[in-house]
């Protein structure tokens, strides 16, 4: 019997972290490294919301506050909701925590028995296996295909859902694909769900404002409303607002479960952050428009980077429709040697070998639970991207 709990054997550190730590390191060695790994904006926090956080700082409002939001924030995270996605919630049907990741975690741990099944369609975010397992639950891996544009399909989530199933975790604009769902594509889902009413839907709509060429976001509640009731829709102001360590997350969802997960919270961290707290309210209820500007400079860049990528020798990148991040397939590359005589067994050898010998961090694959593809993340300036995209090529076509 170790002295570290058994349950942390059930997990892994995250690997998108692991990725972005190295890259530093190696960096800071003096290498000449381009990060590809990170998924957080290069857009600075706008100055109104830097300004509402001050001004929270100078009129004294850095006391604790309620544990799960400010009632300021959970009435802007309602209006947003209405405003945004048709969607009425009340504020006692709103949690607010420190980033969007420990809204996950709460409503996962505080709902999840043993034997619970959650299923997780794969490129999944690195952290939905681990929360599951974490939390005692199974989570069961749906794999989605390049030719299906990395979306879940009504049939495969038909097959997978079983009595033990509790929840579906649902991401669109996805990390790491950044495949997004039409309302046809998402009707199909919920005409599945609503045949099995003991499935809860967890959405995880992070990327909702990141879209592009005409896209039009929807949410699965928005969908078919009939699921509001065992929906949860989470989302926050770390990646539209640029606000990632600013860390608010927030979901809204039935009052039985809010209630749970504050339960939780309260015994764990309490209250985020009261200033965070402030700032966000300001980003939820002032001015949206720098949102599109900042799409045109991410939507130029997404193409640069699916251009050139399919360019790169044996490399297969479809254009997303939202989020940051593109999932190449290096699929005709796996068995190939490198320069420095790394044979390319797997999509990690593969962005391991790339890191090595031209500098350029991305994440493998199978870190998101489907191989052999890579994320690159073009969250960074157009210069930097080309730069990174050339190596790519370089490394590509060096492959024997």
């Amino acid at each position: 019997m170790g002295f570290i709990a058994d349950s942390l054997t059930r997990i892994q550190p995250s690997a998108t972290i692991a990725i972005s730590t190295k890259a530093m390191e190696l960096k800071a060695a003096g290498r000449d490294i381009i990060g590809l790994s990170a998924g957080e904006p290069d857009f600075d926090t706008p100055d109104n919301i830097k300004e509402a956080a001050i001004k929270a700082i100078r009129d004294g409002r850095t006391k604790y506050t309620p544990v799960d939001g400010v009632p300021e924030l959970k009435q802007a995270i309602c209006a947003k909701f209405e405003r945004d996605n048709g969607l009425k919630y009340e504020p006692s049907q709103v949690s607010v925590g420190t980033g969007g990741k420990q809204v996950l975690f709460n409503a996962l741990l505080a709902t999840l028995n043993p034997g619970d099944e959650v299923i997780v369609p794969a490129p999944y975010w690195v952290s939905y296996p681990d929360i599951v397992l974490l939390g005692g639950g199974k989570p069961v891996f749906v794999a989605t295909t390049l030719d299906n544009g990395f979306k879940l399909q009504a049939d495969a989530l038909e097959a997978a859902i079983t009595p033990k199933t509790k929840w579906l975790v649902f991401n669109s604009p996805s990390n790491p694909s950044g495949a997004a769902y039409s309302h046809a594509e998402l009707k199909a889902l919920t005409d599945v769900l609503m045949r099995h009413p003991h499935v809860w839907v967890l959405t995880d709509d992070m990327y909702e404002h990141l879209v592009y060429d005409d896209f039009k976001f929807v949410t699965p509640a928005q969908v078919e409303p009939a699921l509001l009731e065992r929906t949860l829709t989470m989302n926050g102001v770390s990646k539209a607002y640029a606000m990632t360590g600013w860390r608010i997350g927030y979901a809204a969802g039935p009052v039985v479960l809010i209630n749970a997960m504050r339960k939780l919270q309260s015994q764990s961290t309490s209250n985020p952050s009261s200033i965070s707290q402030w700032a966000a309210v300001e980003a939820l209820n002032g001015p949206q428009d720098f949102i599109a500007s900042n799409n045109e400079k991410f939507k130029e860049r997404r193409d640069l980077v699916v251009s050139m990528l399919n360019q790169a020798t044996g490399l297969s990148c479809p254009t997303p429709e939202g989020a940051f991040y593109v999932y190449p397939s290096c699929e005709s590359l796996i068995g190939k040697t490198s320069t420095s005589g790394q044979l390319i067994k797997n999509d990690e050898d593969f962005v391991t070998a790339l890191l090595a010998e031209e500098g350029v961090a991305a994440v493998h694959g199978a870190a998101f639970g489907l191989e052999p593809f890579f994320r690159v993340s073009y969250a960074t300036s157009n210069e930097a991207l080309e730069d990174a995209c050339g190596r790519i090529q370089r490394f590509c076509n060096s492959l024997k």
